[in-house]
């Protein structure tokens, strides 16, 4: 499985950093079990199954061995889960094609058909460029809630904002992500 290193008290940064300079995969092993958990909690939302989910926890592991080293990354949480999500979306489309394939030409539409999974895929990366451009509290809280589903009093130990702070930054980045995607087109 994973190589396993002495607890580090680097950061994520210098995990990183450690890896792109020497492609030791014991440092990129160490940041990466902080993050499992995160990801098989990706992984389990989209696919819907423990088992494929376990095995996309490990084979988003092995692209992040050249990602990492091909990518300018400033924040590896948050390109871990989007890394995450398009691998499960990738699995999911090659998956509806392996189904389609299956069919027999003759049932087959001459006209191509919207699928609701599109839209959804769509809406998620809007979504995700939404995301992006709320204020830092907002965004933080608004992914631990809605994302990572934890509940208001989680929500404040992890980042240490008091309750109130907590639900205004929540309620104020849903509303601000509810207009951006309107600007965008792509709410209702």
């Amino acid at each position: 499985m994973f190589l396993r290193r002495k607890a580090t008290s680097q950061t994520d940064d210098e995990l990183m950093q450690l890896y792109r300079s020497s492609q030791d995969l014991e440092w990129l092993s160490s940041l990466y079990l902080r993050y499992t958990s995160l990801v098989y909690g990706v992984c389990l939302k989209y696919l819907k199954d423990r088992d494929e989910a376990k095995d996309a926890v490990m084979q988003v592991y092995e692209r992040l061995i050249e990602g990492l080293l091909q990518h300018e990354v400033t924040n590896f949480r948050s390109w871990l889960y989007v890394t995450a999500r398009n691998h499960c979306l990738m699995t999911l489309r090659s998956r509806k094609n392996k189904t389609t394939e299956e069919i027999s030409p003759i049932f087959m539409e001459t006209q191509p058909v919207v699928h609701p999974d599109d839209d959804r895929e769509q809406d998620l990366t809007q979504m995700e460029k939404c995301l992006e451009t709320l204020v830092a509290e907002q965004r933080t809280c608004v992914t631990l809630f809605y994302l990572e589903e934890k509940c208001y009093k989680e929500v404040a130990v992890l980042t240490g904002f008091d309750m109130n702070q907590v639900k205004s930054y929540i309620q104020n980045g849903k509303r601000n992500l509810k207009l951006c995607m309107e600007a965008n087109g792509q709410a209702e």
